[in-house]
């Protein structure tokens, strides 16, 4: 696939990954359609993008709605004619064990509300899906070269603390060939999809972290140091121009041999 005037639509685009694939993939050409909840910094991302000399376009989209996705995909394609690259990585976290004990009594004092179990699987999972299902259509019915790009994590290995958001990066992980394979059954050749698996990004949430934990989860780093948010977005520009790469989830973690914060 030839970046240079292809389409990119970029759920999660205001910030973090989606924030730095969207101006990675302008920078070689794409236009880019981005979407978020985040109203005020998609107005920065796409200014940003569109004063640096790129082609882009933005909506307010929540991916657990059905009718929002789809008017993000049909945004991109009626203002630019065509849909080739879409990146699903609108995300949320909500963090904390299944249970947590009192230290004085040893009971049960707390524990993970099935909100807050839902929350993420809504957002990481089913918004996902449908953002992945949107895309799968269009470029299905459009007959133009398409990757589809959902992002999974090095988490989906299981990372305590995590059991919602390893749940739903699992499960994505496991996309790639079960989508590859009904699309191969269905005569769909124009349809790539690749998932990739960040390790630790240094996000400006993830920089300005407790240092001391910082410098623990880099202790079990090949190469001592964050992956850069740029890094991620040159693996997804390469899964776009190099056709062999489908049907898979490729890793990007520097070299992520242990879990820092599994103590």
């Amino acid at each position: 696939m030839e970046l240079n005037g292809a389409v990119a639509v970029i759920t999660g685009g205001a910030s973090g990954i989606g924030e730095a694939v969207a101006k990675g993939l302008s920078s070689r050409g794409a236009r880019v359609v981005l979407g978020d909840m985040d109203q005020r910094n998609l107005e920065r991302v796409a200014g940003e993008i569109a004063a640096a000399g790129g082609s882009v376009a933005w909506a307010k989209c929540n991916v657990t709605s059905d009718e929002d996705v789809a008017s993000l995909m049909d945004l991109a394609i009626d203002k630019f004619g065509q849909l080739n690259v879409v990146v699903a990585s609108a995300g949320i976290i909500k963090d904390g064990l299944m249970i947590n004990l009192d230290k004085e009594t040893g009971k049960v004092k707390k524990a993970m509300t099935t909100e807050q179990f839902k929350a993420v699987i809504d957002v990481n999972l089913v918004g996902a899906f449908i953002t992945v299902r949107e895309a799968a259509i269009r470029m299905a019915n459009g007959g133009w070269p398409g990757l589809i790009v959902p992002i999974s994590s090095v988490n989906k290995s299981g990372q305590t603390g995590q059991m919602n958001y390893s749940s739903a990066k699992a499960a994505i992980a496991l996309w790639p060939k079960i989508l590859c394979g009904e699309f191969q059954m269905r005569g769909v050749s124009n349809v790539r999809v690749v998932a990739i698996a960040p390790g630790y990004v240094g996000t400006p949430m993830v920089k300005g972290m407790n240092q001391e934990a910082l410098a623990g989860i880099l202790k079990g780093v090949h190469i001592g140091r964050l992956i850069e948010p740029s890094e991620i977005a040159d693996i997804i520009a390469f899964a776009a121009q190099n056709e062999a790469v489908d049907a898979t989830c490729l890793e990007i973690t520097g070299g992520l041999i242990a879990n820092g914060l599994a103590k």
